[in-house]
C-alpha cells in the first residue's frame, strides 16, 4: 500500500523545467529520503506533494486522496516542517503549539509534543529568544502536534547539535515504528543511510536513482574507495586502470580516486606501481563506499557543497 504516489508529475517555471515527468511511490510506514543538489527539483516536488504548489500536469495521491476535493481531510492527516519556518517571535513555545493544535479536530497534547522535542525548559520562553536549533525543534513540534499519518520534513536537522540530531532520529524511528510514513530531504548522507528505508536521488527534474541505500551503493559503486595524492609528477592513468581489483578511476580534488572490489590486492599493487613510476605519495586514504560516494558519482557534486 502506498502513502504517496506521483505519476508523470511536471512543473515548469518560465523556461526552467523544475520537475520533468516524475513517477514515484512512497510506501506506507517507510521513511523515504529525497536527495538532490540545488536546482534538482526536490523542493518543488515536495511543495507539490504538500499542496503548496500546483503541478502543470500529472497526478498526486496522498493517503488515498487527492488535493482536489480532499484538501480539508488531507490537512488533518499531514504534518509539514518547512526548511525555513517563520513563527511569531512574540509568543511563547506553549502558545505557539496551542495555536497549531487548534487547527486540528484531533491532536496530541501540547505538553506531550513539547516533551517529544525536548523543549520542556523553554515552554514559557518567547520564540524570539530561542536558538536556531531550538526553533528547528519547535517547527518539528508544530508538524507533530496534529498526530499526522504522513510527515514531510525538509532538512529537519539543520542547525541541530549532534545530540539533538540523534534525538530527532529516535523520534523519526518511533514515528515509523507506529506505522506512520515520513518523506524527508537532508544534506547529511549519514542521516539518509541511518533513517531511510529507501531514497530517490534527483537531478535536473528527474529521478536518476531509486532504492535502499545499501542496494544503491552495491549497484552503482564498488565496495571500497582508495584516494591518494602525489607530491611530484603525474601518474599514468592507464596504469591505474590496469591495477588488479580496480573497477573505475577518476581525478578528484587534485588527487585520484579508485573504486576497488578487493582492497587487499589493489593497495599493494598501487604502492608498487607508484614506486615503479618514481612518484612520491603524500596522502592515502581508504574507506567503504557510502551514499555520498554514490551521489558524487551520479551527479558529479557533493550534496553539501551546493
Amino acid at each position: 500500500m502506498s502513502a504517496l504516489a506521483l505519476r508523470a508529475l511536471r512543473k515548469r517555471f518560465g523556461d526552467v523545467v523544475a520537475v520533468d515527468g516524475i513517477d514515484l511511490e512512497v510506501r506506507a510506514g517507510e521513511c523515504f529520503g529525497l536527495l538532490g543538489p540545488n536546482g534538482a527539483g526536490k523542493t518543488t516536488t515536495i511543495e507539490i506533494c504538500e499542496g503548496l504548489t500546483p503541478p502543470d500536469s500529472g497526478d498526486v495521491e496522498l493517503l488515498g486522496r487527492r488535493w482536489s476535493g480532499g484538501e480539508h481531510e488531507l490537512r488533518e492527516r499531514l504534518g509539514i516542517q518547512l526548511q525555513d519556518t517563520q513563527l511569531s517571535e512574540k509568543i511563547t513555545v506553549r502558545e505557539t503549539l496551542d495555536l497549531f493544535r487548534s487547527f486540528y479536530r484531533q491532536a496530541r497534547s501540547v505538553d506531550e509534543v513539547i516533551a517529544m522535542v525536548q523543549l520542556e525548559e523553554k515552554r514559557d520562553a518567547r520564540v524570539g529568544t530561542l536558538s536556531g536549533g531550538q526553533k528547528q525543534r519547535l517547527a518539528l513540534a508544530c508538524a507533530l502536534v496534529g498526530d499526522p499519518e504522513l510527515l514531510f520534513l525538509d532538512e529537519p536537522t539543520t542547525g541541530l547539535d549532534p545530540q539533538a540530531r540523534r534525538q530527532l532520529w529516535e523520534l523519526i524511528d518511533r514515528f515509523r515504528a507506529d506505522g506512520r510514513t515520513t518523506l524527508l530531504t537532508t544534506h547529511y548522507m549519514d542521516e539518509a543511510e541511518r533513517l531511510c528505508d529507501r531514497v530517490a536521488i534527483m537531478d535536473h527534474g528527474h529521478v536518476i536513482a531509486l532504492g535502499t541505500p545499501r542496494a544503491l551503493i552495491a549497484e552503482i559503486i564498488a565496495e571500497h574507495l582508495v584516494e591518494f595524492s602525489l607530491g611530484n609528477g603525474a601518474v599514468d592513468e592507464a596504469s591505474l586502470r590496469a591495477l588488479p581489483g580496480v573497477s573505475a578511476v577518476r581525478a578528484s580534488g587534485g588527487g585520484w580516486q579508485l573504486e576497488v572490489a578487493e582492497l587487499h590486492r589493489a593497495v599493494p599493487a598501487l604502492l608498487a606501481e607508484l614506486e615503479r613510476q618514481k612518484l612520491v605519495l603524500t596522502e592515502l586514504r581508504t574507506h567503504s563506499a557510502t551514499l555520498e560516494d554514490v551521489f558524487v558519482k551520479l551527479t558529479g557534486r557533493h550534496l553539501r557543497d551546493e
